[in-house]
């Protein structure tokens, strides 16, 4: 079988190639710049130049292909819009799905899209998943809460370098998951003929901020530092950044901040699932042996002989 991977570079889509690869499944990835992609090649997969931004250059890329899994999203740092790569690019994949008649579409959303129309990005996904159900393909859309990986710059790095960690009042749990395990479960999912349209792809315990901070003090032996932001003064930067259109994406992430949880907060029942707390252990084991080593050899080059 031939995956068509879209957004192969990113946290998780780079993990659903790899996981791909490994299972012997054929892997092209469409990528606007093949120089950034280059890392997918060596592992296996084929690259293929294409950009969500320009639909026109979409189609060919479709030749041959089975299956499509679509991991990408407009970044905060793009000079385009969500607008550009979150409806009208996806709308295009989803138009040369349906002409290359492919068995399986897989996208992905989040678990709390349905409470927060008013979010530009998940009104985005919610307009597209409205589009998946027209198009009579075979899909199924992940809903995602959040991943381990960003975790280690929001609280792990400022937790070890003594930084400020930023928090708002009031943040509820997230069940977050590790990338790998999330793009098996992806992977898996092919493999079975009928397969609900709608899926969490979320981790097996929920935890707040709070928690993750006291996780991250333990295994590092440090005390964090922290600080509380009033939201009002979110909404308000957020306002002046979405005046200015070359900062929309930026503004639109920050609105992230005002989400509404889903009623039920979802966990996954799996036991084989790396947990948050072996993550984080090894993640700190690795740094903490690390800056030992380091400073072992700083100790031993001030050592003078005379």
């Amino acid at each position: 079988m031939t995956l068509l991977i879209i957004g192969g570079t990113g946290t998780l889509g780079r993990q659903i190639v790899k996981t791909a690869l490994d299972e012997g499944y054929q892997v092209r990835c469409l990528v606007r710049n093949l120089r950034r992609g280059a890392f997918l090649k060596d592992w296996g997969a084929e690259l293929v130049y294409g950009d969500l931004s320009l639909p026109e250059t979409i189609p060919t890329s479709f030749k041959g292909v089975n299956a499509v899994i679509d991991a990408a999203t407009v970044r905060p740092t793009d000079n385009y819009t969500a607008e550009t790569i979150d409806w009208r690019g996806k709308v295009a994949l989803i138009e040369s799905a349906k002409l290359a008649k492919v068995k399986k579409f897989i996208s992905f959303s989040s678990v709390d899209a349905a409470q927060n129309p008013n979010i530009p990005l998940l009104d985005l996904k919610l307009k597209l998943i409205a589009e998946l159900e027209k198009s009579g393909l075979n899909y199924t859309v992940f809903e995602c809460a959040g991943f381990f990986q960003g975790l280690i710059s929001q609280y792990a790095i400022p937790t070890l370098e003594k930084q400020t960690i930023w928090l708002l009042g009031s943040m509820y749990p997230t069940a977050y998951i590790d990338t790998q395990d999330a793009a098996k479960i992806v992977i898996s999912s092919l493999k079975i003929e009928n397969t609900m349209k709608k899926l969490p792809l979320v981790g097996n315990k929920s935890w707040t901020p709070e928690q993750i901070i006291r996780i991250c003090e333990r295994l590092s032996g440090n005390k964090a530092n922290r600080s509380y932001l009033p939201l009002i003064l979110l909404t308000s930067l957020r306002s002046v950044l979405r005046s200015l259109e070359f900062t929309w994406n930026i503004a639109d992430r920050l609105q992230f901040a005002e989400i509404q949880p889903a009623t039920n907060i979802s966990t996954n029942s799996q036991s084989n699932l790396l947990t948050l707390e072996q993550y984080f252990q090894e993640y700190f084991s690795k740094i903490l042996k690390k800056l030992k080593e380091t400073n072992y050899q700083q100790q031993n080059n001030d050592i003078s002989f005379l």
